[in-house]
This record gives structure tokens, C-alpha cells and sequence, in this order.
């Protein structure tokens, strides 16, 4: 169901008798917020907004300043598939504003259209294609998994199949378009790629894709987890994020005469990320938990290289197909699922688009293996490597011209706080390894 204005929302929701419609928002967090309002309540929320108390929203604002306004954006409108029937749901996501009707500089989808606008003054459009991992697991108590299969696998009596084409048939109701869906490396991992899109509108379909994931699996008993490391031992969970530029209906990224089919422009989008890459770690990499999946040897990308076919480099450039000029692309590895993608998005952006402004050169491709070399290796081709805590990551951030700018400063600040605080109470944790290791022998 496509719609565009509010008349075509209005009449949507006569026609598949809908009675109650949702309204979505998210925190600097990446949590998803929803209230549920009346269909009678719609043509008043197009006009002055819904109401509602910003002060209990991560990152939003303080108890003294609490009102906000949520305004339904019409062309999000979809039906919820798994409420039909006499209780038909509708859904939209919200652009939050300021009683006075000005912008929120602390809503995470305005930040990302705030850097969009920034792009498209320039004709750019940028696309955004994410590949998202996931765990199913028999509960949410622990991570008890359905299978002990691996990449692209087939297994009989496959729980996890069903989970994933029902999951599959949710999305593409919602106008969500799936391009493939497979088992992972780890056991009981998974994916389901999504056809690229404009940012803004992919980050709303990630938000509404890792509901469905969760809704789908919960309805069978199940848990689903975004978790970017739940498994000891085995491969966490990435969002691996393809990305171009076109202009007038044309990728930017493409230029034939080049022997890896990249423009300049591209190289230099290149460049922009490996150079800022460590500084928005803490964006697209948000939680303690996320830096146990950048360690060498399980897959995920750590050190700051790119190559054509590598993956065991930090961006990739997937193979030219002739014929497929748009799909010429440049995939950065780091960023997991459980980051915030407005957010995410937002700082790749920055990032890549100050590498093309300020044209900055992108150094030599790395097709060898880079885990195989060693530190000397690595020290001699220049070959950092992304932060390797949270607070490193943080750390990073704090000194981050391009992160407070790609942010605003509102964000960058309660972004910043948020996950100091959560570092505090990390660290103050005794684990299991340090009673195990530590308190039979000190």
C-alpha cells in the first residue's frame, strides 16, 4: 500500500477498515517509541501535531521543557500484518517538533534528514542497502540455540526457515522489498538482505524490519536478538552497509575507465571513511557488548583497509557486474545491528561526503588477507585498527569536529553522556571470567 498525503491515508484507512493507527518515533538510543491514537484523531494530528512528554525519551529533553509534538509523516503509512481483521492497525513514523512547530534538533529521523538536505544541495542522493544479522534463540533468558548450522545452509525440519519466510511475507505486505534471506555463519544465525534504498526511507524500513524479525519470532515462542555478539565462540551479528551517490538518475560511484570500476568521487568517499571511521565507531557500534564482535579472527572487520573482493578488509568494493552500473557500490563492515541507523547513517554520510569536498586520497587496496599479517606488516602499509572498547570509541568521538556536526550538538552531548554512563556501570561488574580466573589464585 503506497501512500503520499494524507487524503490517501484517510481513505486507506476507511477502505481496510482500520481502528487503530500507531505512531512511531526513536530515541538518540535507536529504541523504537510508539502511542496509539484514533483514526478520528488523524486529521488533527496532520494539522497541529500529537502531543506527547519528551522529558522519559533517552536523549530528548529535561522535565522542565518536556512538551513535544509528533507529526505523522503520511508516506510511512502502512498496515501492520499481524493486526488484521476487526482490529486493522495502521503504523507512521513521526517527525517530532518543538510546541513552536520548529524541528527537534534531538530526533534522531530530522538529524538524518538535516544531513540528507546537506547532500541533496548538491543534487546527491544517497542510498543506503544494510545487511542485517540476527540470532534466533529458544528464549530471551539465554541464548539456547534452534540449530548448528552454518553459512547458507539447508537443514531439515528447519524452525528457523519458517520464522524467516514468514518474516519474509510481513515485510513485503508492509512494501518492504526483500532481496534474499539465508542462514549465517554462526548457528542459529540469520539474515534477510533488503533491496537498497534512499537513507531516509531505509532507515524507517530497518526500524520496521527489526520489530517484524522480533514480532514474528515472539509469536512462535521465539527471541530474536540483534545482540551484535551473543555467542561465545562464534561470529557475532554485523550490518554490513552498502552505499552510493547518484545525481540526476546516475551513481556518481561508476566510472568504466577505472581497472576497479570506482570514480574518484568514490575513492574519495573511501578515504572520508577510513579517516573518521574510528571517531563515529561509538555511533554505529553503540554498546559495550559490540566491541566483543571487532576482535580479529571471527569475520568482522578491525583493521582500516579497503579492497576489492577482501572480506576480511574494513570496506569492500563488491565486484563490477557489466551492465550494472547503479549497483556500484562501497560496503563498510563495521557498523551492527543494534545501532541507531538514523544515527549511523548520518555520520557515514559526514564522513564520506567530507572526503569527497576536501578530495582526500584514498590509500592502496589491500587484496591480501590482513589478519594473516602481523603488527609490523600492518604498521609498515599503515594499517590501523577501529578502537577497541567503548570508551576507546568514546574517547574518539569526543574530539570529533564531524560527529558533533553530523549529530548536532543537542545529540552529540546526551549521546556522549548515555554511554559514559553505560560504561561506568560496565566496568564496576564483576564477570564470571574475573571470579573464574582470578579468585582461586590472587
Amino acid at each position: 500500500m503506497k501512500t503520499q498525503t494524507r487524503k490517501d491515508v484517510l481513505k486507506a484507512i476507511k477502505e481496510k477498515n482500520v481502528k487503530f493507527v500507531k505512531i512511531w518515533f526513536t530515541d538518540i538510543l535507536g529504541y523504537l517509541k510508539s502511542f496509539t491514537v484514533s483514526p478520528r484523531e488523524l486529521d488533527k494530528a496532520f494539522d497541529e501535531g500529537l502531543g506527547f512528554d519528551g522529558s522519559s525519551v533517552e536523549g530528548f529533553v529535561r522535565i522542565d521543557e518536556s512538551d513535544m509534538v509528533a507529526i505523522p509523516d503520511p508516506t510511512t503509512f502502512q498496515i501492520v500484518p499481524w493486526h488484521t481483521g476487526d482490529d486493522a492497525v495502521g503504523r507512521m513514523f513521526a517527525d517530532i517538533r518543538q510546541p513552536d512547530g520548529s524541528p527537534f534538533e534531538g530526533d534522531p529521523r530530522y538529524i538524518l534528514k538535516k544531513n540528507l538536505a546537506e547532500a541533496a544541495k548538491l543534487g546527491y542522493t544517497f542510498y543506503a542497502g544494510p545487511e542485517l544479522e540476527f540470532f534466533y534463540f529458544k528464549s530471551k533468558q539465554r541464548p539456547e540455540v534452534l540449530d548448528e548450522g552454518g553459512y547458507f545452509d539447508l537443514l531439515p525440519r528447519d524452525e528457523a526457515l519458517d520464522l524467516r519466510r514468514e518474516t519474509v511475507r510481513a515485510l513485503e505486505a508492509m512494501g518492504i522489498e526483500v532481496e534474499m534471506d539465508h542462514h549465517e555463519c554462526a548457528p542459529s544465525q540469520h539474515e534477510i538482505d533488503l533491496r537498497y534504498k534512499d537513507a531516509l526511507t531505509m532507515a524507517d524500513q530497518v526500524m520496521t524490519y527489526k520489530l517484524t524479525v522480533k514480532e514474528i519470532a515472539q509469536q512462535h515462542d521465539m527471541h530474536a536478538s540483534f545482540m551484535p555478539k551473543p555467542l561465545q565462540g562464534h561470529n557475532g551479528s554485523g550490518m554490513h552497509t552498502h552505499m552510493s551517490i547518484f545525481k540526476d538518475g546516475r551513481n556518481l560511484f561508476f566510472d568504466p575507465k577505472d581497472k576497479y570500476h570506482l570514480s574518484a568521487m568514490a575513492k574519495h568517499f573511501i578515504a572520508g571513511l577510513l579517516r573518521h571511521v574510528c571517531a563515529f565507531t561509538a555511533v554505529t557500534n553503540q554498546w559495550v557488548n559490540s566491541y566483543k564482535r571487532l576482535v580479529p579472527g571471527y569475520e568482522a572487520p578491525v583493521y582500516l583497509s579497503w579492497a576489492r573482493r577482501n572480506r576480511s578488509d574494513l570496506i569492500r568494493v563488491p565486484m563490477y557486474k557489466p551492465g550494472k552500473e547503479n549497483a556500484t557500490r562501497v560496503e563498510l563492515r563495521s557498523p551492527d545491528p543494534a545501532c541507531n541507523p538514523y544515527l549511523a547513517f548520518s555520520v557515514m554520510l559526514a564522513a564520506g561526503l567530507e572526503g569527497v569536498h576536501k578530495k582526500y586520497p584514498a590509500p592502496e587496496p589491500i587484496e591480501e588477507n590482513v589478519y594473516e599479517m602481523g603488527p609490523e606488516e600492518r604498521k609498515k602499509r599503515g594499517i590501523g585498527s577501529l578502537p577497541g572498547s567503548l570508551i576507546e570509541a568514546l574517547q574518539l568521538t569526543e574530539q570529533s569536529e564531524l560527529v558533533k556536526r553530523a549529530l548536532g550538538a543537542h545529540t552529540f552531548k546526551h549521546f556522549i553522556e548515555n554511554k559514559q554512563y553505560e560504561w561506568d556501570r560496565f566496568r564496576i561488574h564483576i564477570t564470571n571470567y574475573e571470579l573464574n580466573n582470578y579468585l582461586p589464585v590472587l
